[in-house]
């Protein structure tokens, strides 16, 4: 245990005996958390839930990071998006990896050496905000009242900052966010107790899962939302476990956990990050990715209940305009199609298709791209500190430094490095990304609606108007109102954000990125979309049933076929009017349930 660690699980007297010990060693430099680093490590991995990893499987610290059917090793630097899902719904567990610990703590290390030197340092002896200028305590020795002075400065932090509102946060997007927040604090930026990182990890490996309202962040930091996992932390609030809802004091003892008590700068380090919108973004993110391959296989199908052209896909076409992410949906719509009647000649067949058909590689292609450059960016931000102020281990002023900047470094003592306000907390790098990944959604749907009601018309597809299959029936005619709306549902969730933010905190927080914001819209899109296609897909498989009336099995190409017979499975054929919002909902949970098993029509880019 590190000495914070025995403050924060003390009961009352043990507590005030603990304090006593924890001044001692904290006079001292606090040399012993050091020492005790990987000990604590080794601790804190023993005591994950034996189930979570398989018989015969290595032990948890020697797990390597790519695992995620038993657990992910956490080490700061080299965290995943696979992994943050993996975490996120599959509930794999999670291992501080010992070197990564040893750094956290040398970090804590780092912060309370600066703080001795009575330097002021935001948000851990001084205010934040506005409040920057007003003291918490002085420097010197960790004195018993000056940690009764920063705990009640930290309670206060976390009550004042838990302002959020709205619909709470989805269980996988809060166990993202807790883990997005441990990894970066591994990092080595945070400067958190290592009880608290603890914690995380608990919280993650024994279903604690805090109740979170998940709007009010204005993305400069999550700081009115993430308060509430720590709160839960201290007992406070409501927590999810075993499916059940909790208050989270009895949350934690039935996991076996005690209350932490944060001191320092850890409520800050707590609510002053991104985790929150970072976690948004990247579930986003990968169910977007996902979609983007079942919107090619819709798409595919679509192209042969109209008869269309395969020649924009072809290879020749495409080295003209050599874009990585057309150049990859043309190869993977033409292996669909591989075997299709397509490919032989039609004498009925148009010279040109409409541009919805003709642009889908263009289009998906650059959605593609836009995830590519969000899936890059996010990495960089679930592996570094966002902290402010931000703690930079072994750090040394440079050769001839002024007086200004040789004030932020502890240059004497076990630990040395400095500590430095900064704007890391910024998340534009990959907000501007994820607001253009909505925009390349909004093109998306704007293409699938469009295939969608061509369907529909006889001039384009020779077949029926509103693919009837006769004997009286209207067919697809009413449901174009559907098809209209969701576009328009996924259009107007694509207009920017990022810059619709009131200046807070007496002026001085002026600016911000309504990061989490863009990230619920994507996620918004995401559903919308899902239906949309779903309906596409109603239409695609009813043209190439009444195009082919011998059965569309032999005509259609290998990954359309298994489509088209995987959907017939679960929405039959339209053989007279019924009710198409059953068919509607019967369609997207199709693709739903298909979205994260990648079958062969649908295995993803």
């Amino acid at each position: 245990m590190t000495v914070f660690q025995v403050v924060s699980k003390g009961g009352a007297r043990r507590g005030r005996l603990s304090r006593v010990v924890a001044v001692s060693l904290l006079a001292c430099g606090m040399a012993a958390v050091q020492a005790e680093a990987a000990s604590a490590a080794a601790t804190a991995s023993a005591a994950k839930p034996v189930a979570s990893a398989p018989a015969g499987a290595a032990p948890a610290s020697t797990l390597p990071q790519s695992a995620t059917a038993c657990g992910v090793t956490l080490d700061g630097r080299s965290l995943t998006a696979a992994q943050v899902v993996a975490v996120a719904r599959q509930d794999c567990a999670v291992t501080i990896a010992p070197q990564a610990a040893q750094r956290a703590a040398r970090a804590y290390d780092l912060l309370l050496a600066y703080a001795r030197l009575d330097k002021p340092v935001y948000g851990l002896n001084r205010g934040v905000g506005l409040n920057k200028d007003q003291t918490i305590f002085q420097g010197g020795d960790i004195s018993p009242e000056v940690l009764r002075l920063s705990e009640q400065f930290n309670r206060n932090l976390l009550h004042s900052h838990s302002a959020a509102y709205g619909n709470e946060a989805p269980r996988d997007v809060t166990r993202a966010a807790m883990l997005i927040r441990l990894n970066t604090a591994l990092f080595g930026g945070a400067g958190m107790q290592p009880a608290v990182l603890d914690q995380y990890a608990a919280f993650l490996n024994r279903d604690v899962t805090p109740v979170m309202l998940g709007e009010g962040s204005v993305g400069e930091a999550d700081i009115t939302i993430l308060p509430q996992i720590g709160l839960v932390m201290m007992g406070e609030g409501e927590a999810w476990r075993g499916g059940r809802r909790l208050g989270a004091a009895q949350a934690l003892q039935e996991a076996g956990l005690a209350p932490v008590r944060p001191f320092g700068k850890d409520a800050l380090s707590m609510v002053s990050s991104n985790a929150y919108g970072a976690a948004v973004a990247v579930l986003a993110a990968h169910d977007a990715r996902a979609l983007l391959a079942q919107a090619d296989a819709v798409a595919a199908l679509s192209l042969e209940g109209l008869d269309g052209n395969l020649a924009p896909l072809l290879a020749p076409a495409q080295s003209q305009r050599p874009y990585a992410g057309q150049r990859a949906t043309a190869e993977r719509m033409l292996g669909l199609l591989q075997g299709s009647a397509l490919w032989k000649t039609d004498a009925q067949r148009p010279l040109q298709d409409p541009l919805s058909f003709r642009t889908v590689s263009q289009a998906h292609g650059a959605a593609r791209d836009m995830l590519a450059l969000l899936d890059g960016q996010l990495q960089v931000q679930i592996n570094s500190s966002d902290d402010n102020p931000t703690v930079v281990l072994d750090a040394t002023p440079r050769p001839g430094a002024s007086a200004y900047e040789t004030q932020y470094f502890v240059t004497d003592g076990p630990v040395r490095g400095a500590v430095l306000p900064s704007a890391g907390f910024d998340p534009s790098a990959w907000v501007l990304p994820l607001q253009g990944t909505a925009v390349a959604l909004s093109q998306v749907a704007q293409l699938s609606a469009q295939r969608t009601l061509r369907l529909t018309d006889p001039a384009f597809t020779r077949l029926p108007r509103f693919l009837s299959p006769g004997n009286g029936a209207i067919g697809y005619g009413p449901i174009q109102k559907t098809v209209s709306a969701l576009a328009a549902d996924v259009r107007a969730l694509s207009g920017p954000v990022v810059t619709d933010v009131q200046a807070q905190a007496g002026n001085i927080e002026d600016v911000g990125t309504n990061a989490p914001l863009t990230g619920l819209r994507v996620t918004g899109q995401i559903t919308a979309l899902t239906r949309l296609l779903a309906v596409e897909l109603m239409h695609a498989a009813q043209a190439v049933e009444l195009r082919y009336p011998q059965g569309p099995a032999a005509a259609l190409g290998q990954g359309t076929a298994v489509l088209w017979r995987d959907f017939r499975k679960q929405v039959p054929h339209l053989a007279e009017d019924r009710r198409n919002d059953a068919d509607i909902i019967a369609a997207t949970a199709f693709l739903r349930q298909n979205r994260d098993a990648r079958p062969a029509w649908a295995p993803g880019l």
